[in-house]
């Protein structure tokens, strides 16, 4: 054994770990996903806040539909995307394939097919705005289609990461749970 002050134990040159314990691969991947997991999970409930801001001050109209537009119709439907969320965060801790299943299928329903309708939904404002530069929503002096648009960049490559990790995920501790079943 090493000492802070002293000399390395006898008869240890550095050399002796070849013997020692590792931690399986499936592990140490499965580790490795649920941190990426948790990072997106948490960019996804940023953006999910701004919409969430976006839609309850101009229900209530806290401030002027000058200063913050009213919501697009996608945007009420994509509030629900924070159940995909929160079965993900569920899932993570004990490793629970059925939460995770529930909310990756789910992140298709309630994150991707708003996003894909609220694309559409917003196409002839964002070719107006291209063509004649007119703009009649706005959000904090820029253009609210060119703001929703950049939001629906980013949440789509979330969403899309999210999946794919969790599809990996999953793979992961269906390994593990077939190599203990082998055994």
């Amino acid at each position: 054994m090493a000492s802070k002050d002293g000399p390395r134990a006898s008869g240890t040159d550095g050399s002796d770990f070849q013997h020692r314990e590792r931690v399986a691969s499936h592990y140490q991947m499965s580790v490795a996903l649920k941190h990426e997991i948790r990072k997106l999970n948490i960019v996804h409930l940023v953006v999910w806040f701004l919409i969430a801001a976006q839609v309850v001050v101009s229900q209530l109209s806290l401030v002027s539909h000058e200063i913050v537009a009213s919501p697009y119709r996608w945007e009420y439907p994509y509030l629900l995307s924070v159940a995909p969320t929160i079965f993900s965060f569920l899932a993570l801790p004990r490793n629970n394939i059925s939460y995770l299943v529930i909310s990756m299928i789910s992140a298709g329903l309630f994150c991707v097919a708003p996003l894909i309708y609220g694309a559409i939904e917003m196409m002839p404002v964002a070719q107006q705005l291209y063509r004649h530069g007119k703009a009649y929503r706005f959000i904090f002096g820029f253009t609210a289609v060119s703001v929703l648009y950049l939001v629906i960049v980013i949440s789509v490559q979330v969403h899309a990461w999210q999946i794919y990790y969790s599809k990996k995920l999953l793979d992961q501790w269906f390994t593990s749970t077939q190599d203990k079943k082998k055994k």
